[in-house]
């Protein structure tokens, strides 16, 4: 008995592996004579069957229109950073219809890079990212000439990257080095080239808090305030579009890593870089922000270029906000008792004052809720380095005690505070010479 078991188990056994092997050649039999489909052919011949390029994108087509998504099939989109904001940018462009598409980026795909990449797998460690992006874009759309420039953006190398492929209809700034960003923006902006640029997405975590608008109505990041003052200095004030997120600072939030003391010892930090005047610290990223950020562009591209109407409210229009404060300080020349209580300052100098001297904030207490301006030394005039942020509380007690009581000010604050706001003072005195 034992040995009938033993006979009917063999032959189901083997009986199944044949019988497994025979449905897998007749399978591959009957594929190789098939004629090809469409998507194959499509790929081998590096062109496409604009029905089936139509019901792929049959959403953008009824959201766009017809001649939206003609319009953007005829865009020419240069993408310089292929990391966790580009990656995004240029794999939503590829989806919804885009056919040229150039992708500039020197560096390769990192273990730690794929919590934010758009489109990275395991496999494609120690890759470039510019081959990843193409090679996956290909599976994706066919139609689509992902042109991948596997080289670093320098000024030198500008006019062949930017122009030697013809004039870009857009290019799109996702560089995160603060000195090469600024060169690059300078370039499109003497060049009369369309760009976006996205600020920083490190340390952001709330999607509510994201803004569209030009590099001057940024606030509450670092990245793109020092992007704007460098830009002053090379003579560019505003017309730069910008992703960016005016979420606010907060102990208990993620901040910029420090670089350890020890590698400070080890000797020009710069030199510490693989790559010459290239960041060396880990930012901490939230994987979803910089796509949030690239999604966001992405977005702004297709509507501006098929015509769709889209009016992002700017950060900064905080018109309410600045006036309140602005009245703080006419309100407060008429206690103090002056005989010209003029204000010989703008209204619309206050979002200067608040965002980029003060960074939004009361250099005495650090708070950054209700604020007013008020004089600071009185034995000055009124003017951009003698009006200073404070909370209502704080003014009010600075009236009281210097501005009318004749206190001095080094016998009332710290010289913690009065350094901080004498350093403030003389980067107002120096960014105001391009203003």
């Amino acid at each position: 008995m034992a040995q009938d078991t033993w006979k009917v188990v063999v032959g189901t056994v083997v009986f199944t592996v044949t019988a497994t092997k025979c449905v897998e050649y007749l399978w591959n039999y009957r594929q190789n004579k098939l004629p090809e489909s469409k998507p194959r052919k499509m790929v081998q011949a590096g062109q496409y069957d604009d029905d089936l390029f139509r019901e792929q994108l049959a959403r953008n087509y009824a959201f766009l229109g017809e001649e939206g998504m003609q319009k953007l099939k005829e865009q020419y989109i240069v993408v310089v950073g292929a990391g966790g904001v580009g990656s995004w940018v240029v794999t939503m462009l590829v989806r919804s219809g885009c056919c040229r598409i150039r992708v500039i980026d020197f560096d390769q795909i990192s273990l730690s890079s794929l919590n934010r990449h758009g489109c990275a797998t395991l496999k494609d460690v120690g890759t470039p990212k510019v081959e990843c992006l193409k090679m996956h874009m290909q599976e994706v759309a066919p139609w689509c000439r992902v042109e991948a420039i596997n080289q670093l953006w320098t000024k030198d190398s500008a006019e062949q990257l930017l122009l030697g492929g013809g004039k870009p209809s857009i290019v799109v700034d996702c560089i995160d080095n603060i000195d090469t960003k600024v060169d690059l923006l300078e370039f499109t902006y003497k060049k009369n080239l369309p760009v976006i640029s996205s600020m920083g997405a490190s340390t952001k975590s709330d999607p509510t808090r994201i803004n569209v608008g030009d590099i001057t109505a940024t606030e509450e990041d670092p990245l793109a305030r020092s992007v704007r003052r460098l830009l002053k200095k090379r003579g560019v004030n505003t017309g730069i579009p910008v992703v960016f997120s005016a979420e606010k600072p907060d102990p208990r939030k993620a901040k910029l890593l420090p670089l350890p003391d020890e590698e400070y010892e080890k000797g020009s930090v710069g030199e510490l870089s693989a790559l010459k005047d290239f960041r060396v610290r880990i930012l901490p990223v939230l994987g979803t922000m910089p796509g949030i950020f690239g999604l966001t562009i992405a977005t702004w591209i297709l509507t501006k270029v098929s015509g769709y109407p889209m009016d992002p409210i700017e950060g900064k229009n905080r018109i309410k906000v600045y006036d309140g404060i602005y009245q703080s300080l006419a309100g407060q020349m008429t206690r103090i008792g002056m005989p010209d209580q003029r204000v010989p300052i703008s209204v619309f100098e206050i979002s200067y004052i608040l965002e980029e001297v003060f960074r939004g904030k009361s250099p005495v207490s650090g708070y950054s809720s209700r604020l007013t301006l008020s004089k600071w030394d009185p034995s000055k005039p009124v003017s951009l380095q003698n009006v200073i942020i404070l909370t209502k509380e704080e003014q009010k007690e600075h009236e009281r005690r210097v501005l009318n009581g004749g206190e001095k000010i080094e016998d009332v604050y710290s010289s913690e505070v009065l350094k901080l706001i004498e350093k403030r003072f003389q980067e107002e005195q120096y960014y105001s010479r391009y203003r």
